[in-house]
């Protein structure tokens, strides 16, 4: 990742230190954001929405240096950091809070303290295949996805019957417990990249295919953290995710405690697989 948008810096008093006269004082804090993300979309299209917006960056990095008091600037760029990072599209930010006032009892130039920190986003991605090499095929999709997912815990292999097209072989299907430091339409790409390299074509609706990779969700519903969009292109979560077994079923197997957002209630993944049909699943 080469893209980056750097603020650097923004100043404010503040009373963040561990002497009572630096509490009770204050000083002037500066700090230095650079933030990295995937610029491309903004470049081509010329739309703030594709970017992100520094000024509002830097009205957050006051708030912090104005805010409560802390004793050690390293809190101070974890706050920064993490709001930076809550930014849809920060894939990693890098904040240095300087204290060119420090108590340090010699002469000096500055203090300073940078971070370095890493969006890990929790995903749910479903996976399934019924030409081939099925297996195979989605153990190599796997490995293919390469650095776009970390973290990565696989359900067990499941069989079951495909749900409408033509006559067709039974899937088999899997579901991925990942992280992502991508945004969600960076990630559908690359599913949908994996899914080119497996020769993945969409000429039938609902027919056999050689590989299918579905972004299920992105975030947490249980922290109030997960994406929920209605684009076609990208509907977060997935749709339909709460009525397939073969979805429930191999999720609630990697991640017992997962919930899904359904309409406007937050429901755990167990609940949603009692309500469905799963006779027909079998372990492979």
């Amino acid at each position: 990742m080469t893209d980056r948008i750097s603020l650097l810096g923004v100043r404010a008093r503040g009373f963040h230190g561990v002497l009572a006269d630096e509490k009770r004082e204050g000083q002037d804090f500066v700090v230095d954001v650079v933030l990295h993300l995937d610029l491309a979309s903004a470049g081509a299209t010329d739309d703030l929405a594709r970017t992100i917006n520094y000024a509002e960056v830097g009205a957050d990095v006051v708030r912090r240096i104005e805010g409560p008091s802390l004793d050690l600037i390293e809190s101070l760029a974890e706050q920064v950091a993490g709001d930076a990072l809550a930014r849809p599209g920060v894939r990693d930010v890098e904040v240095t809070v300087h204290k060119p006032s420090a108590p340090v009892g010699v002469p000096f130039g500055d203090v300073a303290v940078t971070i370095h920190r890493t969006r890990a986003v929790p995903v749910v991605i479903a996976m399934g295949a019924n030409l081939g090499d099925a297996s195979r095929t989605l153990q190599s999709a796997i490995d293919d996805l390469g650095d776009a997912v970390q973290s990565v815990r696989r359900a067990p292999f499941v069989s079951t019957d495909p749900i409408g097209g033509p006559d067709q072989p039974r899937y088999t299907n899997t579901v991925l417990v990942a992280r992502t430091a991508l945004a969600p339409h960076e990630l559908l790409a690359a599913l949908h990249a994996v899914e080119a390299r497996h020769g993945r074509v969409r000429e039938i609706r609902w027919g056999a295919r050689t590989l299918d990779l579905d972004l299920i969700q992105y975030g947490d519903p249980a922290s109030g953290t997960d994406v929920v969009s209605g684009d076609p292109l990208l509907t977060l979560p997935h749709p339909r995710a709460h009525e397939r077994g073969f979805v429930l079923q191999p999720w609630s197997r990697v991640d017992p405690g997962a919930h899904l957002r359904v309409g406007g209630r937050v429901v755990p993944v167990l609940d949603l697989l009692a309500g469905v049909d799963s006779s027909d699943i079998e372990e492979v």
